[in-house]
């Protein structure tokens, strides 16, 4: 089988995705909207009319079976090519975006794909189009528990500082840092909030373990995914009630959902008066890269395998 998968920009999610798929013996071929990308500086319409005829150019060569596009910004490039059945992953900021064109691009996509892919019930509860829902897998290799001494010699933090990690950057106000210097000043604990900014992905582990409890206090999340990394490393949480947070952590030791600030300050005073470690990876059991590859294999096998001129059809489907 030989998909082309259609990107705006690479994720580290994606890209594992990638890496397990290849592993089942699918050949993958990506193809990106072209021109530089920054959250500063954004790609132009020049760009993505660019980017249709890189499409038609390779589901027109008819080296593939299927065409795979993810995140909604791609879903017109997905739809309008003419001869491949096309499957579409949402990610969250297209379908839950606070622009209102991005989020109609998106449900547009979704019911007119073959088959959409959604990755949390947050996301799965914003869409009224027959969808399954496949969580983003976890490298419960690379995130695992690391001694806190080893993981901040390797980081250069100080070993007595007891830190909660903000694992965002602060200017995404979406993410809301004021509230996390706000909770951790209400805490009645010495604890200092750091935050991190284009730290390699393998490396986030280290920061995680370092830590001695992750503070997640965004306003909206279709995850975040970050809560599953950091229960892999047995990390506390502290977060704010979005996304997927509680269906995960709820039942995790050491670990708090709340939605008031005195809840997360009493969350952050409870946590670090205990062992400072939870037993989050049995929460995450089943949440794998090995689950996430075998299921997107089979909604690309379903999808090959339906009659010529079926129609998607409108509604919600949890397959998964």
């Amino acid at each position: 089988m030989h998909v082309l998968h259609l990107i705006t920009s690479t994720r580290s999610f994606f890209e594992q995705q990638i890496s397990v798929l290849e592993d089942r013996g699918i050949e993958c071929t990506v193809v990106g909207v072209p021109g530089e990308y920054s959250a500063d500086s954004p790609r132009t319409p020049l760009d993505y009319l660019r980017f249709y005829p890189r499409v038609l150019s390779h589901v027109l060569s008819d080296e593939y079976d299927l065409v795979h596009g993810h995140y909604g910004l791609v879903a017109p490039f997905l739809l309008a090519q003419p001869t491949r059945p096309v499957v579409l992953s949402l990610w969250g900021t297209d379908l839950m975006s606070d622009m209102g064109w991005l989020r109609r691009i998106s449900r547009y996509g979704a019911r007119f794909a073959d088959a959409t892919i959604v990755p949390s019930p947050a996301m799965s509860r914003e869409l009224d189009a027959e969808h399954v829902e496949i969580p983003f897998g976890i490298d419960t290799e690379l995130f695992r528990p690391i001694p806190r001494e080893e993981a901040r010699n390797r980081i250069g933090w100080d070993t007595d500082a007891r830190v909660a990690l903000f694992p965002y950057d602060r200017s995404r106000d979406v993410k809301d840092f004021p509230r996390a210097e706000r909770v951790a000043d209400r805490a009645d604990v010495d604890l200092e909030v750091r935050t991190i900014d284009d730290v390699p992905y393998e490396e986030m582990p280290y920061y995680m373990n370092a830590s001695d409890v992750l503070l997640v206090t965004s306003t909206r999340e279709s995850g975040p995914l970050v809560v599953k990394e950091a229960a892999a490393c047995t990390v506390p949480i502290v977060s704010t009630d979005v996304g997927f947070v509680r269906e995960t952590i709820g039942d995790v030791d050491d670990c708090v959902v709340g939605t008031t600030d005195d809840e997360l300050a009493a969350g952050l005073e409870r946590v670090l008066d205990g062992a400072r470690r939870s037993n989050g990876r049995d929460a995450i059991d089943g949440l794998g890269l090995e689950a996430m590859g075998d299921q997107l294999l089979d909604v690309y096998r379903r999808v090959l395998e339906r009659p010529t001129g079926t129609t998607h059809r409108a509604g919600v489907s949890h397959e998964v």
